[in-house]
């Protein structure tokens, strides 16, 4: 559907049926180990192809995306352009190799308390990987996103279930992606497309899939991965789920550039319709800030933008709603219904204090998908301190400060590390760079496992495990670890990293 509109937008897409779908999975368990022993120089050369064939038909697909998701011509301008730096920053990654880990313990007879053998670990591919396309990123986060470059760059094969709400693009980049691989003369089922909730659930399920990453809501995210831990077999399930992504301003910070953080503030939460995963939906103020007006005004000036679907607006208004009837609760700006036909995001804002929020955070700190945020007053160090230990696991955490706060953050600091997988000095929290010291995951709930990132290079160590080989011959060893190091790859050897 198109939200600006509320009209069907396309002739709409099948749902992948239980054969198409065994079909589907059978392709990429047969392509698995001929893509795993693929040179690597093969394998970045394809995603690099991959790249250029996405930037080449960027006339087509960003046109396509905006009728879709009304994400509009700038924002999917630069979301495809970041999709294809990440695709092409995977293929350095392959060249590099450090991702590899190759590491190697030459033989120590005089070891103690045993001798030790010969022993040369690396990291091999998983198998076939189930990636869930995300809807509020339709490139970045969907079918040619970082999951899947992620996992490719491991030597993976892909089944990527498409988001309902973009799924002619989605059916279209499979299409491109698809030939880029027929153009290399490897295997189809190295990647493909399948459509429809059943279909992503029985995949799940299915013996063929060795790991799935998803990004999504609490709920779906929590089913799938339950149904993942579930199995006769279980298999890592790495989901990007819900996220608050509390924000701190110190007095200091509050007297010194309180108009500057208002305005910021403002800017990020309503980015995207406030449909960002890394959205400040806490900001908390000290008492007495007298903002009031900056933020106000700040918002004013924020039009209304469609969101992504009917769905998610629907979801936005009844939060919106309830949180303004709450009792504990104000309206800085009052939430206005959008009357005109599509799916439309208003901004507004609440406010409540540190005690009160501590009281009923189960409900005040739930997320909300779109152009809200709430402000939480503290009156002390104490009260800052209590309200944000309610704070579920986010993907992020920001301190607004000055100078002369940095003695006495300390305690601030100790309750929000545990509680983040990024931490920002002034700054805000949308915006991912796609780095390698990137960390896009954090504790539960913003993802199912704290130990690892869905953006960056290493986002490819979730797709691959870790093997020894004890005094093998060299002839039967992976090139990674084989004499004279053939690949020329960064490794640790009797302890030492060499290349």
């Amino acid at each position: 559907m198109n939200p600006r509109t509320g009209e069907p937008a396309g002739v709409g897409v099948a749902e992948t049926s239980p054969g198409e779908l065994s079909s589907t999975l059978s392709l990429a368990k047969s392509a698995a180990r001929r893509f795993a022993n693929e040179p690597l120089t093969e394998r970045s050369a394809l995603i690099r192809a991959i790249a250029d064939k996405l930037d080449d038909r960027a006339d087509e697909l960003i046109p396509l995306a905006d009728t879709e998701t009304g994400l509009g011509k700038p924002r999917l301008t630069s979301e495809l352009a970041r999709t294809t730096f990440q695709l092409r920053l995977f293929a350095q990654v392959i060249e590099e190799g450090s991702f590899l880990e190759a590491t190697l313990d030459t033989p120590a007879p005089d070891a103690k308390p045993v001798p030790r053998p010969d022993l040369r670990r690396v990291l091999e591919p998983l198998g076939p990987v189930l990636v869930f396309a995300a809807s509020n990123f339709p490139f970045a986060f969907s079918v040619a996103g970082g999951d899947t470059a992620s996992a490719l760059a491991a030597g993976c094969p892909v089944v990527v279930k498409a988001h309902e709400g973009h799924p002619e693009l989605s059916r279209r980049t499979g299409e491109i992606i698809s030939s880029v691989i027929a153009d290399h003369n490897l295997p189809a089922g190295i990647f493909t497309v399948i459509f429809g909730q059943q279909a992503g659930r029985d995949a799940v399920v299915d013996q063929r899939i060795k790991a799935a990453g998803f990004t999504g809501s609490t709920t779906g995210g929590r089913a799938l991965f339950d149904l993942a831990s579930g199995r006769v077999d279980p298999i890592p399930f790495y989901g990007e789920l819900g996220s608050v992504n509390p924000t701190v301003v110190t007095k200091a910070a509050a007297r010194a550039r309180g108009a500057e953080i208002a305005s910021g503030f403002v800017d990020s939460f309503t980015l995207g319709t406030g449909q960002f995963c890394t959205k400040p939906g806490l900001l908390f103020l000290p008492a007495g800030h007298n903002l009031d007006s900056a933020l106000a005004d700040a918002i004013s000036a924020v039009s209304p933008t469609p969101m992504l679907n009917a769905r998610i607006a629907e979801s936005y208004a009844k939060f919106s709603a309830e949180l303004a009837a709450y009792p504990a609760v104000r309206s800085l700006v009052t939430p206005r219904l959008h009357t005109e036909p599509g799916a439309w995001g208003v901004p507004c804002l609440f406010v409540t204090t540190a005690e009160k929020f501590t009281e009923a955070a189960e409900t005040l700190a739930a997320e909300c998908f779109g152009p809200s945020s709430l402000i939480i007053e503290y009156a002390s160090t104490h009260e800052l301190i209590n309200a944000l230990q309610s704070v579920e696991g986010s993907l992020t955490a920001t301190i607004h400060g000055e100078q002369s706060d940095l003695q006495n953050l300390s305690p601030v600091l100790d309750v929000l590390r545990p509680r983040a997988g990024r931490l920002i000095w002034n700054g805000w929290p949308t915006g991912v760079a796609v780095a390698w010291a990137m960390q896009h995951g954090g504790p539960w709930p913003s993802s199912t496992s704290p130990l690892h990132t869905s953006v960056g290079p290493t986002a490819a160590r979730r797709w691959l495990r870790p093997v020894t080989y004890q005094a093998f011959p060299h002839d039967l060893l992976p090139q990674a670890l084989q004499d004279g190091n053939p690949l020329g790859i960064p490794r640790r050897v009797d302890g030492a990293l060499r290349r």
